[in-house]
């Protein structure tokens, strides 16, 4: 989306499994335990069938005939990293650096919440998902040569608990041990009290990491020395502030996977740091770096009119983009005291001028988010249904005072203006809000009955939202409000972030199709103040943990559906952010040497593991590509 970069998140290590499937659900001769109640299997869902069956060769959307060779690089700005242990919260990870880890199990990009077998070739787990084992491959390697066991399994598992990002532990509390029986076998065991349904792929999409490597290794200290992985990729140069290299893995142990045929196809992956997304662009269209996802609508509809793209030697292209928007906005810190009451939080996201920005700055390109859940059969709308009415009566004692006729009633959308810029009939909504509130408008600006200013920081780790905070705080201005606009450079920026340290701040949180056990990191009070987790807003109410839950514990799609929009309905009417702008595509540009498969996945757009360099578009534009 504008100004961020939706392919890099603090979540691309280890991303969550999204759930299993129901032994009544699995395909004949499926599991051949089933019957027992215990449930074994070569991949798991969280409903329905899995499209794949345990003899596939490949996943459909790959080209497994794909030739191997050449380099994928891209970049962006402003960023650097000063270390390659991502599993951490000390430090800035270099990015991409997943691609040098294994997990038990992978996941699909033509199903919405599938898994298959990876570093393990199968799964054990009992109808009531109240524990799950693995089996091992006995091929399975490190990069080192060395075997992957049933105890680095279990290594990894608790040396994160242990010494880990904090949200780590928020996230796999349900886990309740880890047990090694055998070379190759390993069991979890979850909270019987605890919402289960995701928590057996949620081990699974754990990334493997060596116990013998790590001895007398800190694992809570920032490092730029490699970690021993045993995936695809091993670095080749890590120089911060400039580039991370990875190099593809002749010896790796997995190529002949079905997860992994027709993937991966690139010698050496490469992305590169700039300065500002300015000089990442010069840099692309010069050629230093071949491939660029385009995030800002101005460059988009005037940028692209270089030589090299007029000469047909840059390929530029729009491409569906299936998976739900997700939630980008400004986020309210609601553990400040001054955005505490909710009209205060609504007056400010009022003065937001949506239409205007579309118009003048966008290019027409967006539209306005709403929900939390964009774009997807999750977003709440109108009234809401017997399901969700349900679900939120039940509620209705959990919930603030001041809420219940937005979250009973039509869901809540922002207002839309005229687009003129003027906006004067959302300005005067707004300052009634805030005299409502006990913001009165003395001397010009807005004060509280202790005489307190109403002041408020916009936090960036880029001037490139300036264009677009700056007529928002002007608009603030006019009805009293004092705003400003602050940079700090990305090594600070993520440092407040950590600790909270903020008034309002850009964000985007990626939602899956199958919502479960993530939302406790975005939304839930357990990690309203844990330091590092992803609950920006800081929200810490109880009928959003009670939906969570639910959410956690739904077994079909009608209620996890039911669920998730009752969320929306109390997210939305908390007001805990100014909603931006989404897009259900993605604008991309790239030097005309590769090749992709025909049909592109829903879920993916496969940059990194499914397209492949061709030879001959190689040789005919290497002495035109600079660098």
């Amino acid at each position: 989306m504008e100004g961020v970069d939706m392919r890099w998140t603090r979540r691309q290590i280890g991303q969550l499994g999204l759930g299993l499937t129901a032994a009544s659900l699995l395909p004949a001769g499926f599991g051949a335990r089933a019957s027992e109640g215990i449930i074994r299997a070569h991949g798991v869902s969280a409903f329905g069938d899995l499209k794949y069956p345990a003899d596939f060769a490949h996943f459909d959307y790959v080209n497994p005939d794909a030739p191997r060779g050449g380099t994928f690089s891209t970049g962006g700005g402003p960023g650097t990293f000063d270390s390659l242990n991502p599993f951490i919260l000390k430090g800035n990870p270099a990015t991409l650096i997943g691609l040098t880890f294994d997990s038990l199990m992978d996941g699909s990009a033509d199903e919405p919440d599938s898994m298959y077998g990876l570093v393990a070739s199968s799964i054990e787990y009992p109808e009531d998902r109240t524990w799950c084992a693995f089996e091992l491959r006995p091929e399975a390697r490190f990069a080192d040569g060395s075997p992957i066991t049933a105890e680095d399994v279990a290594f990894s598992f608790n040396i994160r608990r242990e010494k880990g990002h904090p949200s780590f532990r928020l996230q796999y509390a349900a886990v309740t041990g880890v047990t090694v029986e055998g070379p190759h076998r390993v069991r979890f065991d979850f909270d019987r009290s605890a919402a289960l349904r995701d928590m057996p792929m949620a081990v699974a999409g754990l990334p493997v990491l060596s116990a013998k490597w790590w001895e007398g290794r800190d694992f809570a200290a920032s490092s730029l020395t490699p970690i021993l992985g045993s995936g695809p990729y091993r670095i080749e140069t890590a120089d911060p502030g400039r580039v991370i290299s990875f190099v593809l893995r002749d010896d790796y142990w997995g190529w002949d996977l079905p997860v992994n045929r027709g993937r991966w196809n690139y010698q050496r992956i490469s992305f590169e740091y700039y300065r500002d997304r300015s000089a990442s662009f010069e840099a692309f269209k010069a050629g230093k770096f071949l491939f660029n996802e385009e995030f800002w609508s101005k460059q988009w509809a005037t940028g692209y009119d270089f030589p090299a793209l007029k000469r047909g030697d840059v390929v530029r292209a729009t491409l569906p983009d299936n998976r739900p928007s997700g939630t980008q906005g400004y986020w309210f810190n609601t553990r400040r005291s001054k955005f505490l009451d909710p009209r205060v939080r609504k007056a400010i996201a009022i003065c937001f001028d949506f239409e205007w920005s579309n118009k003048t700055l966008f290019f027409d390109l967006y539209t306005r988010t709403d929900s939390f859940f964009e774009g997807g059969p999750m977003e709440a709308s109108g009234s809401p249904t017997p399901g969700e009415t349900t679900l939120l009566e039940g509620l209705a004692s959990k919930l603030p005072p001041d809420l219940p006729e937005d979250v009973f009633g039509t869901a809540y959308v922002p207002p839309v203006t005229d687009g003129s810029g003027r906006n004067r009939r959302e300005l005067r909504e707004a300052a009634r809000l805030l005299d409502e509130a006990g913001w009165k408008i003395v001397d010009g600006k807005r004060r509280n009955a202790q005489g307190e200013v109403l002041e408020i920081e916009f936090l960036d780790a880029s001037s490139a939202f300036e264009r677009i905070t700056v007529p928002f705080i002007r608009n603030l201005e006019r009805i009293g409000i004092v705003a400003t606009n602050r940079v700090i450079d990305p090594a600070q920026y993520r440092k407040r972030m950590e600790d909270f340290d903020f008034d309002i701040t850009t964000d985007r949180k990626v939602m899956s199709l199958t919502p479960g056990v993530e939302l406790r990191d975005y939304f839930h009070s357990s990690s309203a103040n844990s330091p590092g987790s992803d609950n920006t807003a800081g929200v810490d109410n109880p009928a959003v943990d009670a939906l969570i839950e639910t959410i956690e514990r739904s077994n079909d799609r009608e209620t996890l559906t039911n669920a998730v929009r009752a969320l929306d309905r109390v997210l939305r009417a908390m007001h805990i952010w100014v909603p931006q702008w989404s897009k259900a595509s993605h604008h991309i540009a790239y030097w005309d040497i590769y090749d992709r498969p025909e049909v592109k996945p829903a879920y993916s757009l496969g940059n990194f593991d499914l397209w492949w360099v061709d030879p001959d578009k190689f040789a005919y534009l290497k002495d035109r590509i600079g660098g």
